[in-house]
C-alpha cells in the first residue's frame, strides 16, 4: 500500500460525512496492512471474514476505487402496471353499487378485493397504500357532495362565488372578512383513573372509563387575513351567547373598519329574532351565510379542525372550569403565532363544475 493510498484511507477515517460502509471498509485494509489477520479485523470492524476478503480482493484488484458499492439497476417492478390500473377502478367506484354492504373500502379491502378477483396471488395492504399515494387519492375519505334536495342552480353558484371572491380578493383598510361557527357539545369526562405519563417509545395511556361533567360549547371567530381567533365558552348554545360573541367583537375591532363581513352556516342561533335586531342596530356587521351542505366554505372550521387534533383529542379535564381555561389557553397561544390559511378555489371549482345551466366562463370563474 502507498503512502498516498493511506493517507487516503486515513482522511476517510476522520471525515464526518463519509458514509459509514467506506469508513469500516477503510478501517479493516489499514488494520490488515499493519499484519491483522483476517478472522479478529472482520470482528473488530463489524464485518464477516468472507465479506472482509471481497473487499480486500477489490481493494487489491482496483484500489480506493474498489471499495465504493457497485452501480444497482434497482428492484424491478413486482406487479405490472395493470394492478395500479385495477386498483384506481376500484378506488374510485362505490362498493353498494356492485353488489357489496360497503359504500367506501380502505386499503386492507381493496388487497382483498385484488385477490378475489384474480389480478394478482397475494398483495399487501402497504403496496395498495402507495398505489393509492402515487395517484393522490384516498377512498376511505368523505369527498364533497351536494344533496340534491338543494337546487344547484344560478343562485347557488353565485353564493359559492362570492363567497370564493370574500376569501380570495384584496382588502381594503376599512373591511374585514370573519368566519363564525360553534363547536358544541365539548365534554370534560374526567377519568376514574388518572391518565398515566407516556413512556419512550409507547403512546400516551388513558383510561376509558371516564364519568359524565356536563357539556361545553365554544363560539368562535377567525379571522381570514391574520388568522387572530376571537372566542369564548358558554355551557349553553342560544342567541344571547352569540351575541355575546358579537359585542366582544364590535369592541376589539377597531371603528375605523366599517365593514365586517360574517360568514355564518345556516343555524337558527344566526338567524334568530334577537340576532337580527342586535345586527340591525350594528350596520358595519354583514352577514353571509354559506349554502347548504357547504360547511367546509366556512373557514373557522379548519381551526376547529386543529384545534381537535391538538388540544381535544386527550379529553381528560377534571370539570368544564378547567376545560373552558385551556380552550382559552390555546386560542392564546394561537394568537400569539396566528397565521391565515391558504384558500384554495378547487374545491369550489369541482363544486361549481356540478352546477346545472351554467355557462362555462362562470364555472371557470
Amino acid at each position: 500500500m502507498s503512502n498516498q493510498t493511506r493517507m487516503q484511507l486515513q482522511s476517510w477515517l476522520r471525515s464526518p460525512t463519509m458514509p459509514s460502509g467506506l469508513v469500516r471498509r477503510a478501517r479493516a485494509l489499514l488494520l490488515l496492512e499493519q499484519g491483522y489477520r483476517y478472522a479478529p479485523t472482520a470482528k473488530q470492524v463489524g464485518l464477516s471474514e468472507y465479506h472482509l476478503r471481497k473487499w480486500a480482493r477489490r481493494f487489491g484488484e482496483r484500489g480506493c476505487a474498489g471499495l465504493h458499492e457497485l452501480p444497482r439497476s434497482g428492484r424491478p417492478p413486482v406487479f405490472p402496471p395493470q394492478v395500479a390500473l385495477y386498483v384506481v377502478k376500484l378506488a374510485c367506484e362505490r362498493p353498494d353499487q356492485f353488489g357489496r354492504s360497503l359504500s367506501q373500502r380502505d386499503c386492507s379491502e381493496l388487497a382483498h378485493q385484488l385477490q378475489a378477483d384474480g389480478i394478482v396471488p397475494t398483495i399487501s395492504f402497504e403496496t395498495v397504500r402507495r398505489i393509492l399515494h402515487s395517484h393522490k387519492l384516498k377512498p376511505w375519505r368523505s369527498h364533497l357532495w351536494l344533496s340534491p334536495k338543494v337546487p344547484r342552480d344560478q343562485h347557488f353558484a353565485l353564493q359559492v362565488q362570492f363567497l370564493v371572491e370574500l376569501y380570495t380578493r384584496p382588502l381594503a383598510r376599512w373591511e374585514r372578512v370573519l368566519c363564525l361557527d360553534e363547536k358544541t357539545n365539548l365534554q370534560p369526562r374526567p377519568r376514574l383513573a388518572p391518565t398515566l405519563p407516556s413512556l419512550p417509545g409507547l403512546p400516551t395511556r388513558v383510561e376509558h372509563e371516564y364519568q359524565r361533567a356536563g357539556a361545553l360549547h365554544l363560539f368562535a371567530a377567525f379571522d381570514t387575513r391574520t388568522g387572530k381567533v376571537t372566542a369564548l365558552t358558554a355551557r349553553r348554545k342560544r342567541q344571547a351567547e352569540f351575541i355575546t360573541l358579537l359585542a366582544t367583537l364590535d369592541r376589539e375591532i377597531p371603528v375605523g373598519v366599517k365593514r365586517i363581513f360574517l360568514v355564518l352556516d345556516n343555524a337558527s342561533i344566526h338567524k334568530g329574532k334577537q340576532a337580527q335586531a342586535w345586527l340591525a342596530t350594528h350596520p358595519r356587521f354583514v352577514c353571509h351565510f354559506v349554502p347548504v351542505h357547504c360547511s367546509w366554505m366556512n373557514q373557522i372550521e379548519q381551526w376547529f379542525s386543529i384545534l381537535q387534533r391538538k388540544r381535544l383529542q386527550i379529553s381528560d379535564f377534571s370539570d368544564r372550569d378547567q376545560l373552558a381555561e385551556r380552550l382559552m389557553a390555546y386560542v392564546s397561544e394561537w394568537n400569539a403565532h396566528a397565521h391565515p390559511f391558504n384558500w384554495s378555489t378547487k374545491s369550489a371549482a369541482r363544486v361549481m363544475a356540478q352546477c346545472d345551466g351554467l355557462p362555462p366562463q362562470a364555472i371557470a370563474a
